[in-house]
């Protein structure tokens, strides 16, 4: 027992969180909340993002990602720590993609690296759906208060004056794609009388935004393929042949929903029936792809302990893999 106050100190952070690089972890975060909330500056709609007096429209949106990635991550860390196994504070990834003129969430989102091996099946999976539904939560609370809380249409009218009769601007319009989940939020939450912006809007309102973003990156995650988090899940639920299969599978369905898309966005004179099994916007799922089948590959290692799971964490996966098929859509960006 030390009397130094500063060494207590030191030592209940280093039981209770390991040994971590806070400076690091703390400059990706403020980092990221930078360009977050540029970004929702811009998804907002307010003109010169490099005016500071505008940067205050971004802060909502920002503050709500921020919300998502944070309980995500910590939903993969406190598990982590509650078995003892030791990982990294979330790691923020800011973008700054508005220097490119690209969609522009403001981040790449975070991640948490874990220091020592896994030590068996139902710890991996312990950790990895804490991530998944932590954010899920988060997501709900977001989308509700958004829905609740949804200005009527003068809102749009003050970012697109004349709207909803406004030209139409092709290759330069944007609608993110609805999914299940997004769909029964407005239908609870939403006012039935009240204006309901189209998916081609959604990106002017900082919750629905935010939102949208948690679910796409929660499906994006839940994804059954080689390390994400639903790679663990699959993996310690239906073990190492099917989890490899199911990851092949999965990967072929993304590059046949992203391939037709390519083709017709490149070759003008494209056959009709190329055009007949196109999904707009699923060019959006070619990249990741490319990333799963070749950078995160389908392989998952060993755990020291492959016995089966128990019965409740059985029925909480089943529930998880529910999650992902109300985040998931075919067509998460589309541009016509």
């Amino acid at each position: 027992m030390t009397d130094n106050p500063t060494e207590s100190i030191r030592s209940w952070f280093d039981r209770a969180l390991g040994r971590q690089r806070l400076w690091l972890h703390i400059v990706l975060f403020l980092t990221t909340y930078f360009t977050t909330t540029v970004a929702g500056e811009m998804w907002r709609g307010t003109g010169d993002i490099s005016d500071l007096r505008n940067l205050h429209y971004g802060f909502e949106y920002a503050s709500f990602i921020i919300l998502f990635l944070t309980a995500h991550e910590f939903g993969h860390f406190i598990a982590a720590r509650i078995h003892k196994v030791d990982a990294t504070l979330p790691f923020y990834i800011p973008f700054p993609g508005y220097v490119y003129q690209s969609i522009n969430f403001g981040t790449l989102g975070a991640v948490i690296r874990t220091r020592s091996r896994v030590p068996s099946n139902k710890i991996m999976f312990d950790i990895g759906v804490a991530g998944p539904i932590a954010g899920f939560i988060m997501c709900i609370i977001t989308l509700a208060i958004g829905f609740a809380t949804l200005p009527g249409i003068e809102f749009l009218q003050q970012i697109h004056p004349g709207y909803p009769n406004i030209p139409y601007h092709p290759g330069e319009e944007l609608a993110f794609g609805n999914t299940i989940f997004y769909n029964l939020m407005a239908k609870l939450f939403a006012n039935p009388h009240g204006y309901i912006p189209p998916m081609s809007e959604v990106y002017h309102y900082p919750l629905l935004c935010a939102g949208w973003f948690g679910l796409f990156v929660t499906a994006l995650n839940l994804l059954p393929i080689g390390q994400l988090d639903g790679g663990h899940l699959t993996y310690t639920l239906f073990g190492r042949v099917l989890h490899r299969r199911l990851g092949q599978f999965v990967a072929l369905i993304l590059f046949s929903l992203s391939i037709p898309d390519i083709i017709t966005k490149f070759w003008a004179d494209a056959p009709q029936w190329i055009h007949s099994i196109t999904v707009p916007g699923g060019e959006t799922w070619f990249l990741w792809a490319i990333i799963t089948s070749f950078i995160i590959k389908f392989r998952h290692p060993p755990t020291e302990d492959e016995s089966p799971l128990d019965i409740r964490r059985k029925i909480i996966g089943y529930i998880t893999i529910a999650i992902f098929v109300l985040c998931f859509t075919p067509s998460p960006l589309i541009t016509y």
